[in-house]
């Protein structure tokens, strides 16, 4: 999770493409696999990442689709379906598709005069809702014309198994430019081959990898249980408390929320809806240190503080509500790509009204969640759990999702102006899937701007406009906080 804090110095965003190896990882981890096994069999867990890009203007439509066939090289992820090996004995692995075709992935449309930013959110909101074509690349984007103040919106759609948030603002920013103008001296490769992949090669080529990974794993097993054995030996009561609180940490992780969901917020379905908030940077932080908190502090309790003001318009109130938030666990030596994030719970202080205590409660939650030692349990567990049937393991997790009515995430973005086919990127609204949960809310920083991307499940929240405007009101009360 970040802080409002740059991804990446500007100097970055220039990148020696000569060793590029975002989405390296042939074989989907154990999380991964979890993820896109169990939409299979409930649609409700479908987990579509949209990124949607505000552009000053309609990009060079052909220069575009050059630029996507450039980074289909450099990224052959791209490129990538994804194959099940024979009886799913292992996980799925990603392969060349040999039918790759880029004008099934890439499109463009033009809305009918007059058309405004809503209407091509809802385009985006229909093509989020879509389910992805299994049997290719699982990614789609679209370039939407016809905005009636010249504007354009670029929306692209992943399937959360191939990254997470962050990672797929690493993506991005690989793949924007610093220039507007074109650069043809850029480096190239050749297009990856076609692979003709089939289920019983997905499993012998797995396989064989586990065969030869096994002295790695033996050793680093020695070796850790060697150190373990001389902690022990040299700080025995150490080491027992060391383990005691190991176990306290799961049962508080593992623990739901200690309250309830929200009964105005019970009902969960397929439908979604989009909406966006902004703010800038610096108006949210400083309001968040005249209550002592960060950025992100001050981000949750803005959230928070909407889901009250619209219980408040029907009538209901609550003290707390369950809320989901994802913990990145990348650290600087991790490849990009993938998945490393953890997911934390906690009861979050709806019924707080003054915005300050409201920022400081939020605080020494977090803070506590940060620093619980078995906070990445669920990937440590992950083996465990994707071999159960993926029928039981899916409507558990969704039996645990859907106790949440928020999810809260802050990615860090791009801090300097970038391009799209020539195209200046105006804003970036993030849109993170709502898998059971009630409201999704993903906050990304882009050139000095927070940008709010909400996705909301319609069968809970049945007035999605009231709902904005609730959190608007909200946001702004916060905002305010910085200005007195």
């Amino acid at each position: 999770m970040a802080d409002g804090e740059p991804l990446i110095p500007p100097s970055a965003v220039d990148v020696d493409f000569s060793d590029v190896a975002w989405g390296a990882d042939r074989t989907m981890s154990d999380f991964e696999t979890g993820m896109w096994r169990m939409e299979e069999v409930q649609p409700k867990l479908r987990s579509p990442i949209v990124a949607v890009d505000v552009l000053d203007k309609p990009p060079d439509w052909e220069r575009l689709v050059r630029a996507h066939e450039w980074a289909s090289h450099m990224v052959p992820r791209i490129r990538m379906r994804v194959v099940e090996p024979t009886l799913r004995l292992g996980n799925p692995m990603w392969s060349v598709d040999p039918e790759f075709d880029l004008d099934y992935h890439l499109s463009r449309v033009r809305l009918p005069e007059p058309a405004t930013f809503d209407h091509a959110l809802r385009m985006c909101r229909h093509m989020a809702t879509e389910p992805f074509d299994r049997a290719r690349p699982p990614w789609s984007a679209m370039l939407i014309e016809g905005l009636d103040d010249g504007r354009a919106v670029y929306v692209v759609k992943t399937h959360h198994s191939i990254t997470d948030g962050l990672g797929g603002i690493q993506l991005m920013t690989l793949l924007h430019s610093r220039r507007p103008e074109p650069s043809p001296d850029k480096p190239d490769r050749p297009a990856p081959l076609p692979e003709q992949m089939s289920g019983g090669g997905a499993l012998f080529e797995q396989a064989l990898d586990n065969v030869r990974s096994v002295p790695g794993r033996l050793g680093g097993l020695i070796r850790g249980a060697v150190r373990t054995a001389m902690t022990v030996v040299g700080d025995p009561v150490g080491s027992v408390t060391e383990v005691a609180g190991y176990a306290n940490s799961i049962r508080r992780v593992v623990t739901p929320p200690p309250t309830t969901g929200s009964d105005l917020l019970r009902d969960r379905g397929l439908g979604r809806w989009f909406g966006v908030l902004e703010v800038s940077v610096d108006e949210l932080r400083s309001a968040a240190h005249v209550a002592g908190g960060s950025l992100n502090d001050a981000y949750v309790a803005a959230l928070l503080g909407g889901f009250r003001r619209y219980h408040e318009s029907f009538g209901h109130d609550l003290e707390t509500i369950p809320v989901g938030m994802p913990v990145s666990m990348r650290s600087a030596s991790d490849p990009t790509g993938g998945n490393r994030f953890a997911a934390a719970r906690f009861a979050g202080p709806v019924g707080e009204r003054d915005p300050i205590a409201r920022i400081k409660k939020v605080r020494t939650i977090i803070l506590g969640l940060r620093q619980e030692p078995a906070l990445g349990l669920l990937d440590s567990a992950a083996p465990i759990l994707v071999r159960i049937p993926t029928v039981v393991l899916a409507n558990w997790y969704l039996s645990q999702s859907t106790g949440l009515d928020l999810q809260a995430s802050n990615v860090a973005g791009v801090p300097v102006p970038v391009y799209l086919a020539g195209a200046r990127i105006e804003r970036m609204f993030p849109f993170g899937p709502a898998p059971g949960c009630a409201v999704m809310a993903t906050l990304v920083s882009h050139v000095g701007t927070c940008c709010i991307g909400v996705n909301l499940d319609t069968a809970a929240v049945t007035e999605p406009a009231r709902f904005m405007s609730c959190l608007q009101e909200s946001l702004d009360e916060i905002v305010e906080l910085g200005r007195g």
